[in-house]
């Protein structure tokens, strides 16, 4: 186990190592005009990776026990945020989905997931068997989920909503209850989020946008055909760090959500490909630490992180290729931004805390024996 976390650490840091050097190439030209000095937005960006690495060290020291304990009261104290946020912060691009804190623009429904996440995972160790049971188990923490991916949903934020519910039904799923549940509860669901986006005029353009685009009414929105420039230009090995088009302007914000395209530009399919993989190692050790885990709880929180990562990863890479409407989702440890690159690392954190603890426990049973 030892050395499956060296490996996690090790692909994480990459990830974070890669991702400073693409923010650095993506945004010295919008820093040299914005703020007149080409390192503005890469120095914010290392603070942040900085502070993500020393969160990420912390929550692997807190034993992950404590989640369960108290995760019912975090979560009620980050759904209040996500209300203020939704009532009282200012709209960006039609969306309310930040508080502004001075150094760090927060974004609740990233930490929202996360909470929720710790608190599903003790509902379904708790009920037991009755999570199979719709009305005495599955019920409630399907209150939980609507509750909290209603409130993002009406920022709007549909792609993390998305993720929300889908996580957390899987992670029921996972938990032991029944697909028949999960399937009518999500059709319904579905049917909700679509008619609720189409209210707002943010989410209902880009959607009505999206599906014209792919029958063949319209062109894409700027971000995804430049995008798809820059994956195209990039080739099989890349035009080379620095030496991207892209970065000069042409694709907006390339160094937030779309900076999966300055990687391939760069580092062509060989770098895209490769970070794919890495991004499903991480998946494959968390599935690995949560079956070695000790306990269910610790079973469910395992997984439900991993899956979150690569969910957050594939969800980020399908709007930059143009096969979902544009969103909000960073790309895991590499997209410039706080909350993000925060929230993913304290989630490593957790995940290597639970593999030390299932090896203190099988120590402590080995020695027992001896």
């Amino acid at each position: 186990m030892k050395i499956l976390i060296r490996i996690l650490i090790a692909i994480v840091l990459s990830l974070m190592v890669l991702g400073a050097i693409l923010v650095f190439t993506a945004s010295s030209t919008y820093s040299e005009v914005r703020f007149d000095n080409i390192y503005f937005l890469f120095k914010s960006h290392i603070g942040k990776m900085l502070a993500a690495i020393a969160a990420g060290i912390l929550f692997s020291i807190i034993p992950y026990q404590y989640y369960n304990k108290y995760s019912k009261q975090a979560l009620l104290t980050v759904i209040l945020i996500l209300v203020l946020t939704v009532l009282l912060a200012p709209k960006y691009k039609g969306a309310a989905r930040w508080i502004d804190l001075g150094i760090i623009q927060f974004q609740p429904s990233e930490l929202v997931k996360l909470v929720l996440f710790m608190h599903i995972a003790g509902m379904i160790e708790r009920k037991g068997k009755l999570i199979e049971d719709f009305k005495n188990g599955f019920k409630y923490p399907l209150i939980w989920i609507v509750s909290v991916a209603g409130l993002v949903v009406i920022q709007p934020n549909l792609s993390t909503a998305v993720i929300i519910v889908f996580t957390s039904f899987t992670l029921l799923y996972t938990g032991g209850s029944k697909f028949k549940h999960i399937a009518a509860t999500m059709g319904v669901l579905s049917f909700a989020a679509g008619g609720l986006m189409m209210l707002f005029s943010h989410s209902r353009s880009r959607i009505i946008g999206f599906i014209e685009s792919i029958n063949g009414n319209s062109e894409p929105n700027i971000q995804v055909m430049q995008a798809k420039i820059g994956l195209g230009s990039g080739g099989l090995v890349g035009v080379g760090i620095g030496a991207s088009r892209q970065s000069d302007l042409f694709l907006p914000e390339s160094y937030g959500d779309f900076i999966f395209s300055i990687l391939g530009e760069q580092f062509g399919l060989l770098g895209t490909t490769t970070v794919l993989l890495l991004y499903f190692a991480i998946f494959l050790i968390g599935i690995y630490i949560a079956k070695k885990s000790n306990d269910q709880y610790g079973q469910l929180l395992a997984f439900a992180i991993s899956f979150n990562i690569i969910m957050s990863a594939f969800i980020n890479v399908c709007v930059v290729t143009g096969l979902m409407p544009t969103t909000g989702i960073t790309l895991p440890f590499i997209s410039f931004g706080g909350t993000s690159i925060i929230l993913f690392s304290i989630s490593i954190g957790v995940l290597i805390n639970i593999a030390n603890q299932g090896n203190k426990q099988k120590s402590v049973r080995i020695s027992s024996i001896a």
